[in-house]
C-alpha cells in the first residue's frame, strides 16, 4: 500500500493543454474517486499515474517514491479498465495467472492466489471457461480479479462499471467497495457517475477544464459545493440556479429574515454584512430541498408541467410563475422532489418553501458561505 501525491500536474497534447497544475493528495489505504464530465481530464489524468501518458509537467510521487518518469512495469500498479481486457483465447484461471507468470511466481504460490481471488469474487466456478462464455458481471469480475492477485501497492481503475446494465452496475459497484475495505490497498477511481463517485469515494476529486474544481468527502461537497459548476454536476436531479439581487426587507416587516435574494429569503443575514444590496448571485436550491407550504404561503410558485413517479418520492418538472423569481424571467425551468403521497398533476400551481438555499457570487461562481 501507498500514498501518491502529485504536484502541478500539467500534461500537453500539442498546443492542448489538458490538465492545468492539478494536485492530489491521497493517504495510504483511501479510496480515491476522480469524478467529472466528458473531456475534463480525469482519465488524462490517471494515465499519468499508470505511466500510461509522460508528464508535461509536475511531479508524481507513491510514498516516498518518485514515479514521475517510470515505466508502468515499474510502478507497482494494476489498472482495471472499461473494456476487461480479457485475453479471449485464454481461460479464466490462465487470465488471472498471466501476471504473476510474467513475474515468475513459483507455481504453488500462484494456484494458491488464484484459488483465493476466486472465491474472492465468487468465480471459482469459472476458471476453465473462456471469456466469451461469460456475462458482463462475470468478465469484470475476472478483471478485477487479475488486478487483485497481483496484490499491488495500487489499483487503478477506468470506468470499470459503464458497459453493464443499471442494475448489475449497481452490485459490482458494492462489490469494488467491499474488496477495497477487505484488501485496504489504495485505489484511484475514474468515473463521470456521480452515483458511483459520491457512494464509493473516501475522497472525492471533482474535476471540470483540467482543473480540480473541489476535493473532499463526497457529503462536504454536496452539502457545501464551492462553485455553480460542482453543485450544478452533483446531485440528482441538478441543483436549481437563479440569477438574482440580493435586496434588504425592512426589519420591522421581516425581522428574523431581513435579506433576500431575490424572492429567496436568506436564513441567516449575519453572515452577509460585508455585502451590499443589489449585488447579482445565483440562488441555488437543491430539489430535495423544497417543501410544499401547508399554509399556501410559500417562497415560490411552480406551475407543473411533468410529473415523474420514482417509488417513494415525486420528480415534479415545472416553471417559476412570473414575478416569483425577480430577475430570473418568468419561463425559469425548476424542479422538486416530493414525497409520493403527496397528488401532484400537470397544470397544478404548487407553493413550495425553500429549506436551504445556496448563494454563489454571480461574477466568479464561486459560493458565497450562509
Amino acid at each position: 500500500m501507498v500514498s501518491v501525491q502529485a504536484k502541478q500536474l500539467i500534461k500537453r497534447f500539442g498546443d492542448t493543454t489538458v490538465l492545468s497544475g492539478v494536485d492530489l493528495d491521497i493517504p495510504d489505504g483511501e479510496f480515491a474517486v476522480l469524478v467529472g464530465p466528458s473531456g475534463c481530464g480525469k482519465s488524462t489524468l490517471l494515465r499519468l499515474l499508470a505511466g500510461l501518458e509522460r508528464v508535461s509537467e509536475g511531479t508524481i510521487h507513491f510514498g516516498e517514491r518518485d514515479v514521475t518518469t517510470l515505466e508502468p512495469r515499474e510502478r507497482d500498479i494494476a489498472m482495471v479498465f472499461q473494456s476487461y481486457a480479457l485475453y479471449p483465447h485464454m481461460s479464466v484461471r490462465k487470465n488471472l495467472e498471466f501476471g504473476l507468470r510474467l513475474r515468475k511466481t513459483d507455481a504453488a504460490t500462484m494456484a494458491a492466489r488464484v484459488e483465493e481471488v476466486a472465491k474472492m469474487l465468487d468465480i471459482s466456478h469459472l476458471l476453465e471457461r473462456l471469456p466469451r462464455a461469460l456475462s458482463g458481471g462475470q468478465r469484470q469480475r475476472v478483471a478485477m480479479g487479475r488486478a487483485i492477485v497481483r496484490r499491488p501497492a495500487l489499483f487503478l481503475f477506468d470506468e470499470p462499471l459503464s458497459n453493464l446494465d443499471p442494475a448489475l452496475r449497481a452490485q459490482v459497484r458494492v462489490e469494488i467497495r467491499r474488496l477495497h475495505d477487505q484488501l485496504g490497498v489504495t485505489s484511484v477511481y475514474v468515473t463521470h457517475d456521480q452515483v458511483e463517485a459520491m457512494t464509493l469515494a473516501d475522497v472525492l476529486y471533482v474535476l471540470e477544464g483540467g482543473e480540480v474544481q473541489q476535493r473532499g468527502r463526497p457529503i462536504d461537497i454536496y452539502r457545501e459545493p464551492a462553485n455553480c459548476f460542482v453543485a450544478k454536476f452533483l446531485g440528482s436531479p441538478a441543483m436549481n440556479l437563479s440569477e438574482v439581487e440580493l435586496r434588504r426587507e425592512s426589519v420591522a416587516q421581516q425581522p428574523e429574515r431581513p435579506w433576500f435574494a431575490g424572492q429567496f429569503p436568506v436564513a441567516t443575514p449575519a453572515a452577509f454584512a460585508q455585502l451590499e444590496p443589489g449585488r447579482r448571485v445565483f440562488a441555488g436550491v437543491r430539489p430535495h430541498d423544497l417543501t410544499l407550504a401547508t399554509d399556501g404561503a410559500g417562497d415560490l410558485e411552480l406551475q407543473v408541467e411533468v410529473v415523474e413517479t420514482l417509488g417513494p418520492e415525486l420528480t415534479v418538472h415545472g416553471k417559476l410563475r412570473a414575478g416569483t423569481s425577480p430577475n430570473s424571467g418568468p419561463d425559469q425551468a425548476y424542479v422538486a422532489v416530493l414525497p409520493a403521497e403527496h397528488r401532484v398533476a400537470r397544470g397544478d400551481t404548487l407553493a413550495l418553501k425553500v429549506e436551504h438555499l445556496h448563494l454563489f457570487d454571480a461574477v466568479t461562481q464561486r459560493t458565497l458561505r450562509c
